[in-house]
């Protein structure tokens, strides 16, 4: 096992170029990463942004997932790259401590936005006839903003010095401390995995309880019209995909978190840095997965992608055909 000092040893010592196999291979595997993460949620962004027709509200919140995406391969995974070919942090306990903010904020967005969309699931099922006027457009866009907002406050003690930024040399990533901090970390935890984890096992556990429940004599005591519209929205292939985006995320992640927690409860660092490697990017590979279970779950998303497609295709052979004259 190693000890925090030798934790930060790593970060402390000199840059030099190291291109042995042992540090090629994991910065060209995060340049992968980062490179897939970016290319995917780019095009789910355009995606969804040039699909014909209305914007439905669930559009917004898978938006919001890409944005935080987005950031998360364009700002914080790609400093991690040259630190595994030098063996050390080479950007700054300042760099260090914001790439330790956007991390947690991101995390923190995305997990409320997940539970934002089970809570739309859910209303589609117990509201069916008063879905729409519930969940409007406006009001989407402020839970979205609301989880934005509500990450980044929380998150932010780190971030204006109340505690230490700390390298984590196997995963190469910066993160902060947040053990500097018991009594405020032990009520942000609560605050950010207690309501999404508890309203998203509530939501889907109740959605698929239902769809069994229709299927029962339980069915004949509803409103025809009411049991019309919860059949039409339990048959809608969102609920599914919505709940393997939340189901893919938890299970991306738990990993990494839970080893974290172990690490925190013990009071020292696993001297294991290709575990330490090994689960944080394969929480970060959720950032592709998305794309994956969009095309996979989603009619509409496909025939959004094949559109872009065949604009980006036309609007290039425009541009590549000769001006007359």
């Amino acid at each position: 096992m190693g000890s925090e000092q030798d934790r930060w040893a790593v970060r402390l010592g000199p840059a030099e170029l190291d291109l042995g196999a042992d540090a090629l291979v994991p910065a060209l595997l995060v340049l992968l990463v980062c490179l897939v993460i970016i290319v995917a949620n780019v095009v789910v962004i355009a995606t969804i942004v040039s699909m014909s027709g209305p914007k439905e509200v669930l559009k917004y919140y898978l938006l919001s997932l890409a944005a935080s995406d987005l950031l998360a391969g364009c700002v914080v995974a790609p400093l991690s790259v040259y630190p595994a070919l030098v063996h050390r942090w080479v950007y700054g306990a300042q760099v260090c401590r914001l790439v330790g903010y956007l991390k947690v904020t991101l995390w923190a967005t995305q997990a409320y936005t997940l539970m934002w969309i089970g809570v739309d699931r859910y209303l589609a099922i117990v509201k069916p006839l008063r879905y729409e006027t519930i969940q409007t457009k406006v009001r989407c866009q402020c839970w979205t903003a609301v989880s934005w907002l509500s990450a980044m406050v929380l998150c932010c003690p780190p971030l204006l010095g109340f505690s230490s930024p700390l390298y984590d040399a196997g995963a190469f990533i910066c993160m902060a401390d947040w053990s500097d901090m018991l009594g405020y970390s032990s009520t942000v935890a609560l605050m950010v995995l207690g309501p999404p984890v508890i309203t998203s096992t509530y939501t889907y556990g109740f959605i698929f309880h239902m769809s069994a429940r229709v299927r029962t004599s339980y069915a004949q005591q509803l409103d025809k019209e009411y049991l019309s519209a919860v059949l039409e929205n339990l048959a809608s292939p969102d609920i599914v995909m919505t709940f393997v985006l939340t189901l893919l995320f938890w299970l991306s992640w738990l990993p990494f978190i839970g080893m974290r927690m172990y690490e925190f409860a013990v009071g020292y660092h696993l001297d294991a840095p290709f575990l330490h490697f090994t689960l944080f990017w394969l929480g970060m590979l959720n950032s592709v997965w998305k794309m994956v279970v969009y095309l996979v779950a989603s009619a509409d998303f496909r025939r959004g992608l094949r559109a872009l497609c065949r604009s980006v295709c036309c609007a290039c052979r425009r541009s590549a055909s000769p001006v007359p004259v």
